[in-house]
């Protein structure tokens, strides 16, 4: 018999193979669970989209997070068809969910093509050594967007 989180991995799993069979992106599916009950769906849209922040893990929290008026998933767990990638890794930190479960890992991804091992390469590396140009510029001014914020009263912290 199939437990519950099981249950809840098959369907980021579906989600994934749905991706797959309909052409809409890579194999990718994950979905957000909160109190049993699934409160957010993604699968990767990256070049359906032409956006290539649309994974899947992303998508379905951004999905949890419109639905339940919340930037935030404490009390969620993310069910993945595969492994986070590094960008994923960081939007589910900022998401804040209590657990994430994945099922292919990064090397089974790799077998296929994607391949994210020289991301996290790169971000090991002293910014003067990464393949992109990353390089501060001080304008007049350049403080003021974060001098604004810890003076204002209006702000949302998260």
């Amino acid at each position: 018999m199939i437990n519950e989180q099981e249950q809840r991995m098959q369907e980021a799993i579906e989600l994934a193979v749905q991706n797959v069979l309909t052409g809409q992106g890579g194999p990718f599916g994950a979905i957000v669970v909160r109190n049993g009950e699934i409160i957010g769906r993604g699968s990767n849209l990256v070049t359906l989209n032409n956006d290539p922040t649309a994974h899947a893990e992303v998508q379905a929290i951004r999905d949890a997070c419109k639905n339940i008026g919340s930037f935030q998933l404490t009390g969620c767990e993310i069910y993945t068809s595969c492994e986070p990638c590094p960008m994923c890794i960081g939007a589910i930190y900022w998401a804040r969910p209590d657990a994430v479960y994945y099922a292919c890992t990064k090397e089974d991804a790799a077998a296929i093509d994607f391949d994210d091992h020289f991301i996290y390469e790169q971000i090991a590396l002293p910014m003067e050594q990464r393949s992109i140009v990353m390089k501060q510029m001080k304008p007049d001014q350049y403080k003021r967007p974060f001098e604004q914020w810890a003076v204002s009263d209006i702000k949302k912290e998260y």
